[in-house]
């Protein structure tokens, strides 16, 4: 009788450790996007459109396989962002936005959601891969964010590899670059807010759930075209750019960063599911169309909960955007599906 009690109880264990592994196997999920601005219909070509949506494709099935394989969500969601950062076709890394003075200022912000560990870094000019540096903040040092030279200063004690400033530069950032210098050279009193919605938008970012059920999300940017003084957006911004917590949600944002700071975007979202128990598309969506909309804040996020669900809502006409859910579909696209 005790062979049999003891028996069944490993039978028990085994049935529970099979549903377990099955379950985890199905449990990953992860989302990017490439930003919300330069994607009017009128001003995006087919041709390009194809280039986007295949690098987007390789950027999340990278980062779902890394997920597959057991990698840590932090982890996962730099292989994706790595891929847009090293492509010429989104405002992050190579193919960054020229500043008001010609350059470069890279900004980035990663977290975990397992211990609300943070890193980022704004306004570096050299790094090639500015995500790598905003983990290793988290990681390897004692802040939450270092800025400009102090950051750089910090990479190079870890070895980094600087880049010259014309490895970010394309033709066609310059070419929107100098568009912008003369619509503000034409009217003195124009603001960088005022400009058209091809300057002021720009990011990539992904968010994910791993087999341990840990969440992460990280954003990587050049920032606002013809941007001066130092001009610091949401992107490495904790909780409004960039937020994760295991309790909730991982948020990435993409938009004109200034409203997406003021109102505190991805903290909010991932508040309104934790103490409002929202789900998180309605808390994506209110946060979206309910706040940012009526203030004139454009743009969009995506959102991951720790069950996998996914939320990637906009307001503006499109934004780059893929996901791979836990049954392992993938969806990419740019406009409104």
């Amino acid at each position: 009788m005790k062979g049999l009690t003891m028996f069944k109880n490993m039978m028990v264990s085994i049935a529970l450790t099979l549903v377990s592994g099955s379950l985890l196997a199905n449990e990953v999920a992860i989302a990017i996007h490439g930003g919300a601005g330069t994607i009017t219909r009128a001003n995006l070509s087919d041709e390009k459109a194809a280039e986007i949506i295949a690098t987007l494709e390789e950027a999340v099935t990278t980062g779902h396989k890394a997920l597959k394989d057991g990698e840590p969500s932090v982890k996962a969601i730099q292989k994706a962002i790595i891929i847009l950062e090293d492509s010429p076709l989104f405002n992050a890394g190579r193919g960054a936005v020229f500043n008001y003075a010609g350059g470069h200022d890279l900004d980035a912000s990663i977290m975990d959601g397992s211990t609300l560990q943070a890193g980022a870094i704004a306004g570096v000019s050299n790094i090639k891969n500015p995500i790598l540096l905003a983990f290793d903040v988290m990681t390897q040092s004692k802040h939450v964010m270092l800025s400009g030279k102090g950051a750089e200063n910090f990479a190079q004690s870890l070895g980094y590899e600087f880049v010259p400033q014309t490895y970010f530069a394309t033709e066609f950032r310059r070419s929107a670059w100098e568009r912008a210098m003369s619509k503000q050279q034409k009217d003195t009193q124009a603001r960088l807010v005022d400009l058209d919605i091809d300057y002021k938008f720009g990011t990539v970012g992904a968010v994910a759930l791993d087999k341990n059920g840990n969440l992460a999300a990280g954003t990587s940017t050049g920032g606002m075209t013809a941007k001066r003084w130092g001009r610091i957006g949401d992107s490495p911004v904790i909780g409004a750019g960039t937020y994760a917590n295991n309790d909730s949600c991982a948020v990435s944002a993409t938009g004109h960063g200034e409203f997406f700071i003021r109102y505190n975007v991805a903290a909010d979202i991932c508040a309104r599911m934790e103490y409002g128990n929202k789900p998180l598309k309605q808390a994506a969506n209110e946060v979206i169309f309910d706040e940012l909309l009526p203030a004139k804040g454009m743009g969009g996020v995506i959102a991951i909960d720790n069950k996998g669900n996914v939320a990637m809502p906009f307001n503006t006409e499109g934004m780059y955007r893929a996901s791979v859910d836990t049954k392992g579909t993938v969806t990419v696209a740019i406009y409104g599906l």
